[in-house]
């Protein structure tokens, strides 16, 4: 089953439809007009997996207690909400991990169900039986879909990264999964071009974070890492004012650079596929390349408002790297 062929729903099925519509609000294109209609359904199908967990980690979800009753969570959602600032409380960070395990167990339902067609137990959630026909199409392995959810578990526990290297670390569950999902439905999947395409990705959540610091901050989380605030001398009081001061500032384009420089090592995957496919990866790059040019154009300063990628600089700088492969 397709994303674009969900079942019709039910009082009792939670809504996907507003989960697949967040596709539009990404600095990237998800599934593009431009590609076979098949490839469009698959990529939307690893979408809608990709942002339920996520959600699901979020506190994001449009209706937790139905999606929690439906995979049989160990928990239901707290009976006072979080609030809506600040870190979660014990009680809501429970039941996010419960929702987390119980979607790991309806991953289990998907591949049976693709490898045992006849007799194994289908998934419970429509986002993760629409993942079942692309699991046997392509011969994927659950380890991607299974990072994408430990990265949930992450945030569940961990709210600063003391390194570069642990965020980097961070960044091979939450955000390389899926440029590795991508070369696989395309049938291009190689050791060199995930190695690019795990630098394009890593760039990519790099470069989300710059954009969100004042949202993950209210969120009670810091996705900057902490030897990185010591060295510019920025202080969690600093990133939570209104704005940035001149030491936020440069800490800003210091992880801008650190990205783009990401981006630049990874970019060269584009030039080593053609067709609809270049095309695809070659949007990927140039959203991350936009985003951060938005957070340069914004003066480094991501605190005062978020810094939105423009549209004409993404095709543009699409159209420039799909010609150059790089």
């Amino acid at each position: 089953m397709s994303a674009s062929a969900q079942p019709s729903e039910t009082p009792q099925t939670p809504p996907t439809g507003q989960t697949l519509a967040k596709a539009a609000a990404e600095n990237f294109p998800v599934a593009p007009f431009f590609l076979p209609g098949a490839w469009r359904d698959d990529l939307m199908a690893v979408y809608g997996f990709a942002r339920l967990v996520d959600d699901a980690g979020d506190g994001d979800l449009a209706d937790p207690g139905a999606t929690a009753a439906l995979l049989g969570a160990a928990q239901a959602p707290p009976a006072t909400p979080s609030a809506q600032s600040g870190p979660p409380s014990p009680a809501e960070t429970a039941f996010r991990l419960s929702l987390l395990d119980a979607l790991e167990r309806d991953l289990d339902r998907v591949f049976e169900s693709a490898l045992h067609p006849a007799g194994a137990e289908r998934p419970l959630h429509p986002l993760m039986a629409g993942l079942v026909p692309v699991v046997d199409r392509h011969a994927l392995t659950p380890e991607p879909f299974r990072r994408l959810i430990e990265a949930n578990r992450v945030d569940q526990t961990t709210s600063r990264y003391a390194t570069y290297d642990d965020l980097a670390g961070y960044c091979t569950l939450s955000a390389d999964p899926v440029g590795r999902l991508v070369l696989a439905i395309a049938g291009f999947s190689t050791p060199e071009r995930i190695a690019l395409s795990d630098a394009i990705c890593t760039a990519l959540q790099l470069a989300e974070h710059l954009q969100d610091v004042a949202e993950d901050l209210a969120a009670g989380r810091i996705y900057l890492p902490q030897e990185d605030l010591e060295r510019f001398g920025v202080t969690e009081e600093d990133l939570a004012a209104p704005s940035a001061n001149g030491a936020v500032r440069e800490l800003i384009a210091f992880e801008t650079e650190r990205a783009r420089t990401l981006l630049d090592r990874g970019a060269p995957l584009v030039g080593t596929v053609r067709g609809r496919l270049r095309l695809l990866l070659a949007g990927f790059t140039a959203g991350g390349y936009a985003a951060l040019a938005a957070v340069e154009d914004a003066g480094y300063d991501v605190l005062a408002r978020q810094a939105k990628p423009d549209k004409r600089r993404l095709a543009a700088k699409a159209a420039a790297i799909f010609a150059k492969g790089r």
